[in-house]
């Protein structure tokens, strides 16, 4: 039976991608995972180990166990720094080599800003011209997804809310390859109540009336420490924010989630971890 929606978290790993992330998702009942596989605040593109790669690509699927790779956080296509938009192209680029190699589904990417004071048409013109390449070069059966991220909304944002998918989808010629990672506490910051009642459904409604059916390909479940609208990036554990388990119902419930696999980044280390996977369990029911 294909199980509805997977649900699991970003695991650590430093000291070996299958020995300490795939037994720190074991622990927390994981059913998918997320991974970083290159330091996520810096530059440097490591090649790993090939042993690791094997075994993690082997037991994901052994165990029917989804993976993905969040890029690192630096990576900004609409930067006015040349050096920055360069260095972002080789990371993002190792990024989705190495998610082939792992076997992972995804690549996810933060969708980045319109820095210097520059227009966004100037940023979405470099997201275009840098962005659009990558994408054509993912052309083997198993190559991930080119996951999109939305941001909370802070600064020069190219994409904070569900409307704002659109451009960025146009600048980038609604490519095959690309979707969309959903992250709960951004959208949320960014303006879109998902607590308020038949809020999410709403919010998945705009999304997608806005990129189309069959985007949304993941989901970053976080509640949110700061209130709606407030353009902050602070993660709450499920159901202790300010978007509440009524909304994370909802979402899943949504026709758009059909099969997508929700990640957790929230506070509270293995244990807080633990209980997050198994409270959205709880709220998806049994499958």
């Amino acid at each position: 039976m294909v199980m509805r929606n997977p649900v699991g978290g970003h695991v650590p790993v430093a000291g070996g991608l299958a020995s300490v992330g795939l037994a720190y998702a074991r622990e927390m009942g994981a059913e998918a995972v997320q991974v970083f596989v290159a330091n996520p605040r810096g530059w440097a593109t490591p090649v790993g180990s090939p042993a690791q790669d094997e075994r993690f690509r082997a037991e994901c699927a052994a165990e029917s166990v989804p993976a993905y790779v969040h890029a690192p956080y630096l990576i900004n296509f609409g930067s006015h720094t040349e050096a920055t938009v360069e260095k972002s192209v080789e990371s993002l680029r190792h990024s989705l080599r190495r998610g082939r190699e792992i076997g992972a589904l995804g690549v996810v990417v933060h969708t980045g800003s319109a820095t210097g004071g520059r227009p966004r048409e100037a940023a979405y013109a470099q997201v275009r011209e840098h962005m659009l390449p990558l994408l054509d070069e993912l052309t083997h059966d198993d190559d991930p997804f080119l996951l999109l991220e939305s941001t909370a909304g802070q600064g020069s944002s190219l994409c904070s809310t569900a409307e704002e998918f659109g451009p960025y989808f146009e600048a980038l010629d609604r490519h095959p390859k690309l979707g969309i990672c959903l992250d709960t506490c951004h959208i949320f910051a960014a303006g879109h109540d998902l607590a308020e009642p038949g809020g999410t459904k709403l919010t998945l409604d705009l999304l997608v009336d806005t990129v189309g059916e069959g985007r949304l390909k993941l989901v970053h479940a976080n509640d949110s420490k700061e209130g709606v609208g407030a353009h902050k990036d602070r993660h709450a554990n499920i159901g202790q924010g300010h978007i509440g388990r009524e909304a994370f119902a909802e979402l899943i419930s949504h026709p758009a989630m059909d099969g997508v696999p929700l990640i957790i980044e929230t506070p509270g280390g293995r244990e807080g971890h633990a209980a997050d996977v198994a409270l959205l369990k709880e709220l998806r029911g049994p499958h």
